[in-house]
């Protein structure tokens, strides 16, 4: 996993890592047909119009390299949306994912595997930007610019699961991971994230899990065409939000193509809100969930017999104090190490 720290304007960051890219020899496989292209521009004009800086910092990034903007944007655009679909695409889109925050004793905690074919473990990145007129926040992705989960300096969490969606049902809009790159750089708090996200054209299904350090979270289930907010389930004095790679709430349901297809998401889920209720996240909060994360309580991310899937980084983020927790690969195999680079800049 990389470690990079971006600083200043959008597209002098863009700059930094084209010329990242073009030393490292690194290129891109833009094999896009058609639909995708004009998905992609049509989606880049509904970007452009509410987060026009994220465009600058593609631009950087594509005059850098020397590649289309609209190609790259394109490309950047139809990731967890509509590449997994298209047979002759690179790459095919498969995605698990199982995230959850969780609000105890006084500790905001949030945890996350992230489940993918395991060639993209070794491209991920844990990134530090720190934006022109922006909040300062981790990022942490799979991909580049945009990312599957983050932590901004207000203490708000956000992250993506993926829903499968019909080609056709597909619209022009943010994907999951821009989303989450948009909330964490815009928004200071639970409610403005949603207020935000509620008017976001959405480009396919997806769920996007917030939680802050005042202890409000929520999953947003997402759909071009409906939004449903689905609160914390409380128990007690507690409580829980839970997102895996489906829709929970019963009016969402019948909108999820997965058809089965989605790496026992439901088990996944049981096994985190179970673990909770049953009380086995106990006083050493991030032990415990260090030991959820490893599936000690359950299938979480035992993919064995699985080919060419597995949990390619785990996470986890204590909301009040800016720390993060990080397994590079299988949480059963790496160590989490603790990442302060967050609480450190916004502490200096």
């Amino acid at each position: 996993m990389y470690h990079l720290r971006l600083k200043g304007n959008h597209y002098e960051m863009g700059v930094k890592r084209g010329k990242i890219f073009k030393k490292c020899q690194i290129s891109f496989p833009l094999q896009l047909d058609d639909f995708q292209l004009e998905h992609g521009r049509k989606s880049e004009k509904i970007v452009r119009e509410f987060f026009p800086e994220v465009c600058e910092e593609m631009k950087g990034v594509s005059d850098t390299i020397g590649v289309e903007y609209l190609y790259l944007v394109s490309w950047m655009l139809c990731m967890g949306c509509c590449m997994y679909n298209l047979e002759n695409n690179i790459p095919v889109e498969i995605r698990g994912c199982t995230a959850f925050a969780y609000s105890i004793g006084g500790r905001i905690i949030y945890g996350r595997n992230n489940d993918l074919p395991p060639y993209l473990r070794e491209g991920s990145k844990s990134e530090i930007y720190v934006p022109k007129g922006g909040n300062r926040f981790n990022l942490t992705t799979s991909s580049f610019i945009n990312g599957e989960e983050g932590l901004n300096e207000y203490g708000l969490a956000a992250a993506m699961t993926f829903v499968m969606t019909d080609l056709e049902k597909i619209q022009a809009g943010f994907n999951s991971c821009f989303i989450v790159r948009y909330l964490l750089e815009k928004a200071n708090s639970v409610k403005q994230a949603i207020a935000l996200l509620l008017k976001l054209p959405i480009a396919s299904n997806c769920n996007i899990l917030l939680a802050d350090k005042s202890g409000s979270m929520a999953v947003v289930e997402s759909t071009p065409t409906v939004k449903k907010i689905r609160g914390a389930e409380v128990f007690g004095n507690d409580s829980i939000v839970c997102t895996v790679n489906r829709f929970i709430s019963d009016e969402m349901k019948p909108y999820d193509d997965t058809n089965g297809n989605d790496y026992n998401s439901y088990k996944r889920y049981k096994v985190v809100i179970d673990s909770f209720s049953s009380r086995h996240i106990r006083e050493d909060y991030i032990e415990t969930t260090k030991q959820l994360l490893k599936g000690d309580y359950g299938f979480i991310c035992q993919y064995d017999d699985e080919p060419d899937f597995e949990t390619v980084w785990s996470s986890i983020f204590d909301l009040k104090s800016l720390v993060i927790y990080r397994a590079e690969g299988d949480p059963r195999k790496k160590k989490f190490i603790r990442d302060n680079r967050l609480c450190n800049i916004i502490s200096s």
